[in-house]
């Protein structure tokens, strides 16, 4: 080393970690686009195949969408056919969405292709690195609204 400390201030990280998702958002988003569809539709579509049926709510707060742009998302997708929205048998207020056939067949392929792009992208890093960095961020993830009351609480911030 050249005798100069490492700046690992919470700054530092923070605009690191911003940068490197910028840099993976432009992939991923770019990937997307080329499917012909927006992000927003493809994190719907990526989710149901995974997941599998969910509720309207559901589905939107983990794709990170407002309530009225999970609803915009899912019109756009219904009315390509690629999903179907239902009444759920215990609760009617709840409306439920699952992939049609045209939508598996669709987002299966879609995907396939996605995730060969991802995987270029974080090629630079070997399968441990990735491991330890996944583990890392979800410590991070969990612990940082935690660690922000207790910093508040010292400061008397109640």
């Amino acid at each position: 080393m050249n005798g100069k400390k490492s700046d690992t201030s919470g700054i530092k990280l923070w605009l690191v970690l911003w940068k490197a998702a910028q840099s993976v958002k432009e992939v991923a988003l770019g990937s997307v686009i080329s499917l012909d569809m927006c992000g927003s539709d493809f994190a719907v579509l990526e989710l149901l195949l995974h997941k599998g049926e969910l509720p309207v709510n559901v589905i939107g707060k983990k794709v990170f969408l407002t309530s009225g742009s999970i609803t915009a998302a899912v019109d756009r997708l219904e009315k390509r056919k690629l999903i179907r929205r239902k009444n759920d048998p215990g609760d009617r207020r709840i409306k439920k969405v699952s992939l049609t056939a045209k939508g598996r067949k669709l987002i299966a392929s879609a995907f396939s292709g996605h995730r060969l792009v991802m995987e270029q992208a974080v090629s630079a890093m070997s399968k441990t690195e990735r491991a330890t960095l996944i583990r890392l961020l979800k410590k991070l993830g969990k612990n940082v609204q935690p660690n922000l009351r207790k910093a508040e609480d010292e400061n008397g911030k109640t």
